[in-house]
């Protein structure tokens, strides 16, 4: 018999501070606010918008710093990134408990998915780092030419409430192994696990300054990291209409930016396809996180001979996630993460009748009991009949819903796949290995999956094309984000 065991979080009320100079301390501002947990609507913790006073001690702290870090060895940099990853990993049960209360997400998904990646983030690039050639040698009958990649100084990593560890940690080490130091501001609805890195930079004995971490408001603290004249590089995951602003903004100091934004991921799923694999894999990339992942499949191309029978069987195995407490390991399906996300979210599901559509699946809001009876919670919901043109199927809607269309050939598969102003991400479920080949190049996304989801070479390009993105992140792309090339020239 397996004992099914329920987290009780049990935190006390706590102010989140900024992490500045090595050291928790208190912010500058006066103006609070308000932590959520959304599995249950209650406050369990407040944390201050800080203001240019913050972010200012935070750049004189990471000026101060960047003298030492920059100076240290590849090597010696990555010896301080893989003592962070053993801290997070000491603390692993801990740190998923606080993510999963943070975002409403199921214990048992930060346990295996968030946490495990955050570490493996800073153990990768620590081991990248050391591969990577900051120096190289162009030479010919004329001139020897000495190629430097240089760190660019200060740098600002700001990352979203899905996956706020995980993308947290995704930025910092590249910037970290590269000598950058590094201001660093989480999500002001899920900033507790930032908090906690800040702890294990402590233990581990992380340089003063090498890394701070600044809280608050987008529009405020964020605004004011990006405006700041003495931070080189801004490093962003979030909503495309942020990102637009973030670039407007930073178009008037020349920063380097590197902006991963929104997405409207189509699965193109033609007959031939394994079918069992294509349907367990297509649950998992539609409502995974609750779909609050930018790679997550929202719109569903069916090739029509077997539209009837994948809606039939996809219906069915939607009804069977089990919504519940995401602090215990038996539920499927979490709460949504934020109740102004909540209201948008059921926003889209009231408009799908008025947009000619049908619910097929879901489309209610869930009352749950006891401790979770006043949280945000949706049932995965599936929806057809739409219009390629329709609302539902042009913008992100970032949550649990899931538009189904059908098409008949090949190339209207494409055109539906590229019917979006988005192109992150895109799968195809095909036995033809040739056809899926074929049909992914045609596709406008920056990273595509043929009969997969989310299996990841973190040294390959990571980043969308049109409205979701611009610049490339993981691997030797993220290192040359954060370094700055320079070209030696010597007369033969």
């Amino acid at each position: 018999m397996i004992t099914l065991k329920t987290y009780v979080f049990d935190l006390e009320m706590e102010l989140i501070q900024n992490f500045i100079d090595g050291q928790h301390i208190s912010s500058d501002s006066s103006e609070s606010l308000d932590i959520y947990e959304p599995a249950t609507g209650g406050i369990y913790g407040q944390l201050r918008d800080s203001n240019a006073n913050d972010i200012d001690h935070a750049v004189r702290s990471a000026k101060t710093a960047f003298a030492l870090w920059s100076d240290l060895t590849v090597r010696e940099r990555a010896v301080h990134l893989n003592n962070i990853a053993k801290g997070i990993e000491k603390r692993l049960d801990e740190f998923a408990e606080i993510e999963s209360r943070d975002t409403g997400k199921p214990i048992a998904l930060s346990r295996s998915l968030d946490i495990p990646r955050s570490v493996l983030n800073f153990k990768f690039f620590a081991e990248h780092g050391e591969n990577f050639e900051f120096n190289y040698d162009l030479n010919n009958e004329t001139s020897q030419n000495h190629i430097n990649r240089s760190p660019l100084g200060v740098v600002a990593c700001i990352s979203p409430w899905n996956l706020p560890l995980y993308l947290f940690t995704w930025k910092i080490a590249p910037a970290l192994i590269t000598g950058n130091t590094v201001i660093a501001k989480p999500s002001e609805l899920a900033p507790y696990t930032a908090y906690m890195l800040g702890k294990v930079c402590q233990e581990v004995g992380l340089p003063p300054g090498v890394l701070n971490i600044v809280n608050g408001m987008g529009s405020t603290c964020g605004e004011l990291l990006v405006k700041h004249k003495e931070i080189k590089a801004i490093s962003f995951t979030g909503g495309t209409s942020t990102g637009k602003l973030i670039s407007q903004i930073a178009s008037k100091t020349f920063k380097k930016l590197s902006l991963e934004m929104g997405g409207k991921n189509p699965a193109i799923i033609f007959e031939d396809c394994n079918y069992e694999l294509m349907l367990e894999n297509i649950l998992r990339s539609s409502f995974s996180n609750q779909g609050q992942i930018c790679l997550c499949s929202s719109r569903l191309l069916i090739e029509r001979t077997i539209y009837e029978k994948f809606k039939h069987d996809l219906s069915l195995k939607v009804s069977e996630l089990l919504i519940g407490d995401p602090s215990k390991t038996e539920t499927q399906f979490g709460s949504i993460s934020s109740k102004g996300h909540f209201d948008k979210v059921v926003s889209y599901i009231d408009m799908v009748k008025e947009e000619g559509g049908k619910i097929i699946a879901g489309g209610k809001s869930v009352k749950l009991e006891g401790r979770c009876s006043n949280g945000w919670f949706i049932e995965p919901t599936l929806v057809e009949g739409l219009s390629p043109s329709s609302r539902l199927n042009q913008e992100e809607i970032f949550g649990p819903v899931v538009t189904l269309q059908s098409f008949e050939t090949e190339s209207e598969a494409i055109d539906l796949a590229n019917n979006t102003d988005y192109g992150l991400s895109a799968t195809v479920w095909t036995k033809d290995l040739e056809k899926g080949q074929r049909v992914s190049k045609k596709i406008d996304a920056g990273v595509i999956w043929i009969n997969c989801w989310l299996l990841r070479d973190l040294r390959t390009p990571f980043g969308g094309m049109k409205n979701s993105g611009l610049g490339r992140e993981g691997g030797d792309d993220a290192l040359k984000f954060f370094t700055e090339q320079k070209n030696i020239c010597i007369p033969v």
